[in-house]
């Protein structure tokens, strides 16, 4: 790995450590991923065009700065080509998050493809729409 990716993936991991308790970090697919009973949440990857930070339910997470990962999943991530990108107060914000608000990877085989809410969306999607409500 290049050594600006190093120092990219290290300010990830460090930040992403800080802001989790009650995970299991371990390597899935070759790529450093952090679990909370066995549902993966947030890890992180080299892409041919940076390093990629993503979590498995972040589309879901309202941010803006999080693209969208295609097809069926609820996948959300960012890519890093430089330090200075990797606004750790962002990094943490979405990391928090990712405890909280959780689609069920871990069963995602069982139930054929189809994914369920697991954790906090009950209460994100009522937040949302009090939101939206008072903008109306």
């Amino acid at each position: 790995m290049e050594e600006n990716y190093q120092e990219i993936a290290h300010r990830l991991f460090e930040t992403i450590e800080a802001n989790l308790v009650s995970t299991e970090n371990k390597i899935w697919h070759r790529h450093p991923v952090w679990f909370i009973d066995g549902n993966p949440i947030v890890g992180f990857d080299k892409l041919k065009n940076g390093l990629r930070l993503m979590f498995w339910s972040g589309a879901s997470f309202d941010e803006e700065q999080l693209k969208i990962g295609s097809g069926k999943f609820k996948d959300a991530s960012i890519t890093y080509t430089s330090l200075d990108q990797v606004n750790t107060d962002d990094v943490k914000r979405w990391v928090e998050k990712s405890a909280k608000i959780q689609w069920d990877y871990k069963n995602i085989m069982k139930r054929k493809g189809k994914l369920e809410p697991l954790l906090g969306l009950s209460e994100f999607l009522n937040a949302r729409l009090i939101n939206i409500y008072k903008h109306l």
